[in-house]
């Protein structure tokens, strides 16, 4: 399917880059965002360009891409403000843009998914567009490393010294590390979350905690989907054609016709795949 793309910006702390994937389909279509991975510290647009059109045309859906600020010169909450700065105006030019009334999607890659939900956190409490669905790619979330994965039993190509790296530079202080939007994996309030789909690699040192999320989010009532890919490593994750079909497949069932969730008691759901 034939891709357009446009280039925006919205004022942050710095102009916030977007890139927006349309398809060239009839009709209107469902939107989400896309939120790079890059350990708080790098990760692009461009990085995030294969992944983001591939989701865009599978689904197919409007990609609103987000280039948010990055640390360490740009610390938490920065990325956080950047993302719902992002969710805002997507929600705001929905009609303008030819979106479909309704929710929107998320999708978000390591550090993005920390990203993610930190943001879902911020529209519960500042308001926002609907989320229906949410789609997490190999996410980063405990920045206390206590739930990280055996690095040399995994053959894992991230270290966890590499993530001690990255939450120094994106949480600098203590008071940061507590912060609520900061410690995903801890929160009282997973059961607010969207319908979610969690990807992990096995050799992955964030495989345990990105399944510890899936673990917990089926506990609290929240529709959970997760998928372990067997073999493969950190870094092909994003890149992964199973796994971005999954996301697409997901995204696409969720965003069809889909409402707001506000009754945490539905029934949940769990796999695991190859």
């Amino acid at each position: 399917m034939t891709l357009a793309t446009e280039e925006h910006a919205v004022p942050g702390v710095r102009p916030v880059a977007l890139r927006l994937y349309r398809p060239l389909a009839d009709g209107s279509l469902p939107a989400l965002l896309y939120l790079h991975g890059g350990g708080f510290t790098s990760g692009s647009l461009d990085e995030a360009d294969a992944a983001a059109a591939a989701i865009a045309r599978s689904v197919p859906a409007l990609v609103l891409s987000v280039g948010y600020s990055l640390a360490p010169s740009h610390p938490f909450p920065a990325a956080v403000e950047d993302a719902h700065r992002a969710a805002v105006w997507l929600a705001e030019r929905a009609e303008a843009l030819g979106v479909r009334p309704g929710p929107v999607g998320i999708a978000a890659h390591e550090a993005g998914g920390h990203v993610a939900l930190s943001l879902l956190f911020a529209i519960c409490d500042r308001g926002g567009p609907g989320v229906a669905a949410l789609a997490l790619l190999g996410p980063m979330l405990d920045p206390s490393l206590t739930r990280t994965g055996d690095e040399r039993k995994l053959k894992s190509d991230l270290s966890v010294a590499a993530c001690a790296r990255f939450y120094r530079a994106y949480l600098p202080d203590a008071a940061s590390r507590v912060h609520p939007y900061a410690m995903p994996l801890d929160s009282l309030r997973l059961d607010r979350m969207p319908p979610t789909l969690v990807l992990t690699a096995e050799r992955d040192v964030l495989r345990p905690e990105a399944e510890c999320l899936a673990s917990r989010l089926i506990a609290a009532g929240v529709p959970t989907e997760a998928t372990r890919f067997p073999g493969l490593s950190h870094a092909a994750l994003a890149g992964h054609p199973p796994a971005l079909r999954a996301v697409s497949d997901f995204l696409r069932r969720r965003l069809a016709g889909a409402a707001p969730r506000t009754n945490p008691d539905q029934t949940s759901e769990s796999q695991d795949a190859s």
